[in-house]
Order: C-alpha cells, then sequence, then structure tokens
C-alpha cells in the first residue's frame, strides 16, 4: 500500500513539474494562450469542460472589447464565479476588469451574459485557494508550479494571486450572501 502511495505522490509530483512548465509557456505565449476563444466563438466551449468560461470585458485604455478564457476557481453561488489571475496582479484582464466592472460572460451552457466583477478581498482569495487545492489537488499543483515566476520569493501564491467575482446581471440580487455572510458589496 506504501509503495503505491508512493508511486502515486512521485507521479503527481513529476506531472505538477512538467504540468506546470507546460502551463508557465502556455502562459507566456499569447498565440496558446488564446487559443480557446475560437471554441467559444464557434459555440464550443462546452467542450472545454465546466470549469472554464471566456470573459469579454473592456481595455482600459482603448476602450476595445477583449476576450480572454479562465478557469473558474469556484462557484460559491448560482450565476456567480470566482476566477484568479494566475500571471497575478499585472495580469490585462484583471487591471480592466478593476477599471471597467461591466462584463460579459459564457460558459459551456451560457453566451455572452452581462456580469459585473467584484474584486475578492486577498483574505478571502486564500480561503478560495485552499478549497480549490483540496478539490482538486493535481490541478492546483500544475498551477501553484505555473505561477511561480510571477509571485515574488518566498510569497505563497495564495498571498499574492488576485481573484474577481464575477456575478451575472440575470442571477438575481448580487448582495446575496456566501455561505460566511459576505456579499461582492462588502468587498
Amino acid at each position: 500500500m506504501t509503495r503505491t502511495s508512493g508511486a502515486a505522490a512521485a507521479a503527481r509530483g513529476l506531472l505538477a513539474e512538467v504540468g506546470g512548465r507546460a502551463t508557465a509557456f502556455f502562459l507566456r505565449t499569447p498565440w496558446l494562450a488564446r487559443s480557446p476563444l475560437g471554441m467559444y466563438r464557434r459555440g464550443l466551449g462546452r467542450h472545454l469542460g465546466p470549469r472554464m468560461l471566456m470573459l469579454e470585458h473592456v481595455g482600459r485604455s482603448s476602450g476595445l472589447p477583449r476576450q480572454v478564457v479562465l478557469e473558474v476557481v469556484e462557484e460559491p453561488r448560482p450565476g456567480t464565479y470566482r476566477v484568479v489571475s494566475a500571471l497575478g496582479p499585472r495580469s490585462q484582464w484583471y487591471q480592466n476588469l478593476l477599471a471597467h466592472p461591466g462584463c460579459r460572460v459564457s460558459t459551456g451552457e451560457l453566451a455572452d451574459v452581462p456580469a459585473t466583477a467584484y474584486p475578492v478581498p486577498q483574505h478571502e482569495v486564500r480561503r478560495v485557494l485552499e478549497r480549490y487545492a483540496e478539490a482538486h489537488p493535481t490541478a492546483w499543483a500544475v498551477l501553484e508550479r505555473a505561477t511561480r515566476e510571477h509571485v515574488p520569493p518566498g510569497v505563497s501564491p495564495t498571498d499574492h494571486l488576485p481573484a474577481v467575482e464575477l456575478v451575472l446581471d440575470d442571477a438575481g440580487d448580487p448582495a446575496t450572501t456566501d455561505a460566511d455572510g459576505t456579499t461582492p458589496a462588502d468587498r
């Protein structure tokens, strides 16, 4: 039993290292990072799975529409998605949402739904990422490895990576509370 567990742990570690390097390369290579957009534009976003969404936002300088495909790290309630910037606070989509929180969201089931972005406080991001790591340990190991170059030395990604909560405009009252009693307005 221990031998299998040890082998499984070694395999997960290798997957995290290789996957982390591949993901970091993917994030640094614009044409690769943008490649999933074509699937959403053709109505095939559902094939990327329920943990992905396409976010359309407004460029803070240009005022032009911009699009990015992101992983959903948590859905605290129906019509609400939390996404994390793996590139840290310098990510263009994150900076654009801070300047213009109105956006549009497409998932495998929804297309082009108006939403509003709310920054998630860092103490809550830490809890979100801890829950994500528990639910998806291999994916977290890959993400953690990929984000190393964007996180200051000696700092945990859970203390550095910013997140936003995307609340669909038709999801009802955005003041709906989370399980911990917080609302987007509290953030």
